[in-house]
């Protein structure tokens, strides 16, 4: 059995350039779940943003995507939060957009954010709360410059973002198994 979930990170770039980008999907589900719980974010000293929910953490790294894990592995050093006490949040190219995939642990799958933080806390005991975005859609272009495009608009990307922040009251009310049973499915079209 896992333990409760003291930390939950919301993978992301900061600044304005990278709002309503795939990549930031991560951040957005993280402001959904922390303004429609009352809760508000804080700077913290390890270039994060964090808002606290009881003994629960929700962290966004300041740093960037692929340096992730130099903001979340000082932070669990401090709080002294193990790996699997942990959920991450962010985008994934390879589930269909839309769709939601929660895991207790994993790969990175080639999600740069994800090898920061396996690299970092030295394991990939941490649980996922993945959001399709699928492959890129457009001619010529590649997976980089696809999680960095604006979601396109032929999707309600507020409803995914909602599911998720759904997902991730479940993950933290009754564990990654309730979610998993609960939300793992294909996004309908």
């Amino acid at each position: 059995m896992r333990p409760p979930v003291r930390l939950v990170v919301g993978l992301g770039n900061p600044g304005r350039a990278y709002q309503r980008t795939h990549h930031n999907l991560g951040f957005m589900v993280l402001d959904h779940y922390v303004q429609h719980h009352g809760l508000r974010f804080q700077k913290a000293r390890e270039r994060a943003q964090v808002a606290q929910e009881g003994a629960r953490y929700l962290l966004k790294p300041m740093t960037f995507m692929n340096v992730s894990g130099e903001a979340v592995a000082p932070f669990c050093r401090y709080h002294q939060i193990a790996p699997e006490e942990i959920v991450v949040v962010c985008d994934d190219l390879d589930l269909p957009p839309g769709a939601l995939r929660i895991r207790p642990g994993g790969g990175s799958g080639g999600h740069n954010g994800l090898k920061s933080l396996i690299h970092t806390l030295g394991t990939a005991q941490f649980a996922r709360l993945r959001l399709g975005i699928g492959r890129p859609t457009e001619p010529g272009m590649g997976p980089i410059d696809w999680v960095l495009a604006r979601l396109p608009r032929d999707r309600d990307w507020e409803q995914t973002i909602e599911a998720a922040s759904d997902a991730l009251a479940v993950i933290v009310g009754e564990g990654v198994e309730a979610a998993m049973n609960r939300f793992n499915h294909p996004a309908s079209d």
